[in-house]
């Protein structure tokens, strides 16, 4: 089990490969859009918003809490 201040770091650093992998590959599309103000607009809200599904589960992982320690039974 991965103690929750590690994994608390590894995600933050996926969250933003994540990030940073959504960002180059759609301002690389963006050059193949049509030049309609409207269809900017639905393309950047859509995809401004649409990088949180990816990462749900990685923030629901780095949010679990440890294990309580077993200090046996008395």
């Amino acid at each position: 089990m991965i103690p929750a201040r590690l994994r608390k770091f590894l995600g933050s650093l996926a969250v933003m490969v994540v990030l940073f992998a959504w960002i180059w590959a759609f301002t690389s599309l963006y050059d193949r859009l049509p030049s309609n103000r409207f269809v900017h607009l639905i393309y950047f809200v859509a995809l401004g918003m649409g990088w949180i599904l990816p990462v749900i589960p990685l923030i629901s992982w780095m949010g679990k809490a440890d294990k309580p320690l077993d200090v046996g039974q008395r």
